[in-house]
């Protein structure tokens, strides 16, 4: 696991108890509440595959990790794959660039894998994913309506690799950021 600037630091599964605590840090973490929003619709439509939080010593929630489901095309070698979306990774600011999300992206994709996940997808700042293994080249071989340098994939099994290209499906949520 990361070393982080923030002691003791454990990642968990979200818990519903956990949801104001993480509201109010995803508003802090991004420019405006769209990214919470999203998450608070991605959640209560069963789109989750998986949430997690990083918590501190003192029991604060100091990060959050959000994957949506994907869904494969109906038709095609693909379509039984195994896809999430990475969608936010939320740090208060203040403990920004101290490892935190480091650690919980790192984590939590370990615990995808665990799941029987095999690709996930992320669209953010090409200077930090590809440190987990992210690929915009690998990104090509997925047709959805992201594109770009800033969109990703993880193969999280080598026997992915083998039924891509693939034409994907985000949850509807995400139509609010098209």
């Amino acid at each position: 696991m990361t070393v982080t600037a923030v002691p003791n630091l454990t990642v968990r599964d979200f818990a519903p108890a956990d949801q104001d605590a993480v509201r109010q840090l995803i508003i802090a973490a991004f420019p405006s509440d769209r990214e919470a929003r999203l998450v608070h619709t991605l959640r209560h439509c069963g789109a989750l595959v998986l949430e997690q939080v990083a918590v501190d010593e003192s029991g604060r929630i100091v990060g959050h990790v959000a994957y949506s489901r994907v869904t494969p095309a109906a038709v095609g070698r693909g379509q039984a794959m195994q896809i999430a979306c990475l969608a936010p990774v939320s740090v208060w600011p203040e403990l920004q660039h101290k490892g935190v999300g480091t650690t919980l992206t790192r984590n939590s994709l370990e615990k995808l894998k665990e799941c029987g996940e095999e690709l996930v997808l992320v669209l953010g700042p090409p200077a930090y994913f590809p440190r987990f293994g992210f690929d915009a080249d690998l990104a090509k071989k997925v047709q959805g309506p992201y594109a770009g340098g800033a969109f990703m994939a993880l193969a999280l099994s080598e026997d992915c690799l083998r039924d891509l290209p693939i034409e994907v499906a985000f949850a509807t949520p995400f139509e609010d950021f098209e």
